[in-house]
């Protein structure tokens, strides 16, 4: 857990000498503890904590509606953030261990738009969702989970693509198999089995929802391997319409797929790691995600590694290989975490997703990279997963 490390008694009589003075104008996560045992703390994050804190504690002007805590202080707890995303992590986490009914409130956090296949259903089908049913293990349940995705339109346009791929039903009725009901548009149009009016068996439905998922596991990868490998085939019987007709499918997919953010896959099979800079010097924040789930982050101190036995290679392979880094926190939180930080525009920091093994040798040139910014304060790039709006940087 990122803890506030450095405290601060306040006495309002000599704030100005002994309390503002030793503030650092720098980007905090900071919780004002109260006077009175029963009230509650103030937890806050700002880029200025100093600045921030002279408008809170400072002198009461009578004529202002500002907030004002001077009276209402006894002291702050504080850490130090080098970036919007390590600033973010540590309020989550203060919030959720002072606030625990009402800390998603505080932070407008909402569990990130996702794909679902229901399995549990006798006749499954695709749809977008903000829910995610997890068994006792914490693992998603019932089914199929694949995104995130940066919104629900974005969702919905997604499903729309890749169900034209399949004959999957799209509606929400319950499916009888009455062979008098009239079917929809998808069943006249050949884009559905219709397993309403019993147009298939429960196997052969069964059959396509398994392509469906499969699709969706690995991005895409198993129907481009089926369609290349049959192109391959009728181009050596000299078949040559069929492979034409085979690669018309392959661009189709690739037409579907095109534009898909990296971090759009099963949600049991998001690891990835996410590099920041730190807000000491030579230090890069280093915070895994494993299933979708955070990690606990560590520090990596390039100053130090020169006296260790471990390279930084091994350092990171030791962190991110061990199942002990894993934490037990929800699941739909820490995801919309992740999914806020990557849709960010621009996103500080860079991240790296593990595919058959950890990209090693690029996570340490990140942190090269990381480590001399080209201009001043946590280095940015821009987000082409996002469009970026014109007074993004302005919000606030």
């Amino acid at each position: 857990m990122l803890e506030l490390d450095c405290e601060l008694e306040f006495d309002a009589a000599r704030a100005e000498e002994g309390f503002f003075p030793n503030l650092p104008p720098r980007s905090a996560v900071c919780l004002i503890e109260p006077r009175k045992e029963e009230a509650e703390p103030f937890l806050i994050r700002t880029q200025n904590l100093q600045r921030r804190l002279q408008r809170l504690l400072g002198p009461v002007d009578p004529a202002s509606k500002r907030l004002n805590l001077r009276d209402f202080a006894r002291g702050i707890r504080y850490r130090l953030t080098g970036s919007r995303f390590e600033q973010t992590l540590t309020y989550y986490q203060q919030a959720r261990k002072c606030f625990p009914k009402r800390y998603r409130n505080l932070m407008r956090l909402r569990p990130p738009a996702v794909l679902k296949v229901n399995l549990r259903n006798a006749y499954p089908r695709c749809y977008v969702t903000r829910k995610m049913q997890l068994d006792q293990a914490g693992a998603p349940a019932e089914g199929s989970y694949y995104g995130p995705f940066p919104s629900r339109r974005a969702a919905e346009a997604f499903a729309e693509r890749v169900l034209d791929l399949f004959k999957v039903r799209r509606c929400q009725i319950k499916i009888r198999r009455d062979p008098t009901f009239p079917g929809c548009i998808y069943s006249e149009m050949k884009m559905c089995l219709a397993p309403c009016f019993a147009g298939c068996t429960k196997e052969e439905y069964d059959v396509e929802v398994g392509r469906l998922v499969q699709f969706l596991e690995t991005s895409g990868g198993s129907m481009r391997t089926a369609f290349e490998e049959e192109r391959e085939k009728a181009s050596e019987q000299l078949d040559f319409e069929r492979a034409a007709a085979l690669h018309k499918k392959v661009e189709k997919l690739d037409e579907v797929l095109r534009g898909q953010p990296e971090i759009t896959r099963r949600i049991q099979d998001l690891h990835a790691v996410i590099l920041q800079r730190a807000a000491e010097e030579q230090t890069i924040g280093v915070c895994g995600v494993h299933g979708g789930r955070l990690a606990e982050p560590f520090f990596l101190r390039f100053a130090e590694i020169a006296s260790q036995p471990r390279s930084a290679e091994q350092i990171f392979r030791d962190y991110l290989e061990s199942p002990a880094s894993s934490q037990n926190g929800d699941l739909a939180d820490e995801l919309s975490l992740v999914s806020r930080w990557f849709y960010s525009n621009p996103r500080e920091g860079e991240i790296f997703f593990r595919e058959k093994d950890w990209p090693y040798r690029r996570i340490l040139r990140a942190c090269s990279r990381l480590l001399t910014p080209k201009a001043d304060g946590p280095q940015t790039t821009p987000n082409p997963s996002q469009p970026r709006k014109p007074d993004e940087n302005n919000a606030r």
